[in-house]
C-alpha cells in the first residue's frame, strides 16, 4: 500500500531546496553525509514514481487528433422568379392646380359666350389653372389647343385638383364688339302700265321687287285728285285684271319677279285726271312682317 503522506514530504522537500537557492536571504544547508543522504532519498523516491520515458508511435497517438469531418454542403437549385409587371395610374403631379371636365367645354379668349373660341378641354384633358374670373365661374387656363397661350373655360363641369387659395383673380378683357349684320330691307319698284275696264275702271301698275326679301300682301291705295275720290283695298297675294276676259294671280312676288297689280275701280272713267297711286307691300300676309310703301303720280 502506497503512503500518500511520504509522498507530499519528499516533494516539500524538494520544493524548500529550490525556494533556498532562489530566495536570496535563505542559506541552503551545506552538503554533507546527512545532506547527501537526504537528497539521494529524495532523488530516488522521485525516480521511483515516474514513469519511463517512451518515444511516441503513430499507434500511440489517439486516433481523434487525425480524424477529419468533410461535410457536403447539398446542392441547390435555384428556380427563376416571376415578377409581374406593375401597372402604373397615371395621376398629374403639379404645382401648379389642374383642371379637367366631365363633359367637353369650350375655351374662350374672355369668361362668357360672348367671347372667341379658342380651344376646347376634352374629357381626359389635364390643363394647367393660372386663374380666376371675380365670379370664380370661369377659369384662365393654359389652351389646350393650338393658338393662343391660355384662354377661359367655364367651370360647370370642371373638377380642379390642387390649392385654389393663391390663384390670382383676373379682371375680364373688355367684351368684343358684336357684329352687327344689317337687316334685309325689302325694296320694290313700281311705274304706271295702263287703264282698263270692264265693270269699272282701274289702273295697272307694273312693280319689280328689288330687295333680299319676298312679298306676301299689299295695301293699295288710289285717288283721282280731280274729284277727290280714294279707293283702298287690302290683299294677300297679287291679282291682275286683263279687261273682262282673264285675270291673273300671284301669292308671293319673290326677289327680282315682276308682276302687274290692278287697283280697285272706279265707277266711272278717270281718264285725264290727276291719279295718284300709294302702294305698300308686305312680307307676311294680312299686312304684317316688314312692309314698305312707295307712291306715284300719274295721268292715265
Amino acid at each position: 500500500m502506497k503512503h500518500p503522506r511520504r509522498k507530499y514530504f519528499s516533494l516539500f522537500m524538494v520544493v524548500a531546496v529550490s525556494l533556498a537557492c532562489a530566495i536570496p536571504g535563505i542559506t541552503a544547508p551545506e552538503a554533507g553525509p546527512v545532506g547527501t543522504a537526504v537528497a539521494q532519498t529524495v532523488s530516488a523516491r522521485l525516480t521511483q514514481n515516474l514513469p519511463e520515458p517512451s518515444t511516441p508511435t503513430l499507434e500511440s497517438i489517439p486516433t481523434s487528433i487525425y480524424t477529419f469531418t468533410l461535410t457536403i454542403e447539398p446542392s441547390i437549385t435555384l428556380s427563376p422568379t416571376i415578377t409581374s409587371t406593375p401597372t402604373f395610374t397615371f395621376t398629374p403631379t403639379s404645382s401648379v392646380p389642374l383642371i379637367s371636365v366631365s363633359l367637353a367645354t369650350n375655351c374662350r379668349n374672355g369668361p362668357g359666350k360672348v367671347y372667341d373660341l379658342e380651344g376646347a378641354l376634352l374629357v381626359g384633358e389635364f390643363a394647367e389653372v393660372y386663374g380666376r374670373d371675380p365670379t370664380s365661374r370661369y377659369w384662365y387656363i393654359r389652351n389646350p389647343d393650338r393658338g393662343v397661350e391660355f384662354c377661359w373655360v367655364w367651370g360647370e363641369y370642371a373638377t380642379i385638383t390642387g390649392s385654389l387659395l393663391l390663384l390670382p383673380v383676373f379682371t375680364p378683357p373688355p367684351t368684343p364688339t358684336p357684329t352687327i349684320t344689317p337687316t334685309p330691307v325689302p325694296s320694290f319698284n313700281m311705274k304706271f302700265n295702263n287703264s282698263d275696264s270692264c265693270t269699272g275702271w282701274w289702273m295697272d301698275v307694273l312693280v319689280k321687287n328689288t330687295g333680299p326679301l319676298s312679298f306676301k300682301s299689299a295695301t293699295f291705295k288710289i285717288k283721282d285728285t280731280v274729284t277727290e275720290v280714294e279707293l283702298i283695298a287690302h290683299t294677300d297675294g297679287f291679282t291682275n285684271l286683263d279687261g273682262c276676259l282673264k285675270t291673273t294671280t300671284k301669292d308671293t312676288l319673290s326677289p327680282g319677279d315682276a308682276f302687274i297689280i290692278s287697283s280697285p275701280a272706279f265707277n266711272y272713267n278717270p281718264n285725264g285726271h290727276n291719279i295718284r297711286v300709294v302702294l305698300k307691300l308686305c312680307t307676311e300676309i294680312g299686312q304684317n312682317g316688314g312692309c314698305i310703301t312707295k307712291r306715284i303720280n300719274f295721268k292715265p
